[in-house]
């Protein structure tokens, strides 16, 4: 079986696969000095729970966006599981495409996941959106290559600026409103965030798709995207498992 993580700004996935099936998953908040045997108590025992032997693992593979957290899993991975990490983005990881931007280096871990996840599933061009700590949209050529994307901030970014920058709006939870003309603050605030998103999400993927000048497959992700799909009415597909996805395809495509 395959450990595959994904470290993100605000939780961390774990994923076991039997094969190309994730027989469980398992969400945690991420923690930048959370200790590796921290993770292995937490890990093991609800790994135990789900019914199957932690020393069934027999690889790991991460995708973090937290630095920090790396050499912890790494121990986690090494000390408890006796397997090797492969880490995405270090230099014995394999992705299989090229990244054609103006600093390679900079390319986050989980956005060149999600595009090789995207890509293998449906093709391309492609556009993949995930809707976390920020919505994120990044772009695939009809080979797979990463050729860009943009940063917009996230949608529960949004709402917790509102909430901390401001003396007496409260925090609000991300729905579709009953009607665009809000009668009260709640109201106001919902049919802001709502609809501007889908404002903003529609009108970059059909700015990206007539810069690009070739029709392009959207593919979203993200506990939020389900949100938004009816509205928009642009995604091709959604995905929320495209990161764990991502992580299983690059560790075959390492260990061939």
């Amino acid at each position: 079986m395959l450990l595959a993580i994904d470290v993100g700004n605000t939780n961390s996935k774990f994923a076991v696969f039997d094969g190309d099936r994730i027989v469980a998953q398992f969400r945690l908040r991420t923690e930048a000095k959370r200790t590796a045997d921290e993770y292995a108590a937490w890990l093991t025992q609800l790994m135990d729970l789900q019914g199957f032997d932690p020393h069934s693992i027999k690889g790991a593979i991460l995708a973090s966006v937290v630095p920090p957290v790396n050499t912890h899993i790494r121990r986690l991975c090494e000390t408890y599981f006796r397997t090797k990490l492969l880490i995405v983005g270090e230099p014995d990881c394999e992705l299989g495409i090229k990244i054609l931007i103006d600093r390679p280096q900079e390319a986050g871990a989980d956005r060149l996941v999600g595009v090789i996840a995207g890509h293998k599933k449906y093709g391309g061009p492609l556009i993949t959106i995930d809707f976390g700590s920020a919505t994120t949209f990044d772009l695939a050529d009809k080979d797979g290559n990463f050729i860009g994307g943009v940063f917009a901030p996230g949608v529960e970014l949004t709402i917790e600026a509102f909430y901390l920058m401001t003396a007496r709006l409260p925090r609000i939870r991300v729905e579709k409103p009953a009607k665009v003309i809000g009668k009260n603050t709640v109201a106001n605030m919902q049919s802001g965030v709502f609809w501007g998103y889908v404002g903003l999400i529609e009108s970059l993927i059909k700015r990206i798709r007539a810069e690009y000048g070739e029709p392009m497959k959207v593919v979203a992700t993200g506990g939020l995207a389900a949100v938004f799909k009816d509205e928009i009415g642009l995604f091709d597909a959604i995905e929320p498992d495209l990161m764990s996805l991502g992580l299983l395809e690059i560790w075959r495509r390492n260990n061939k």
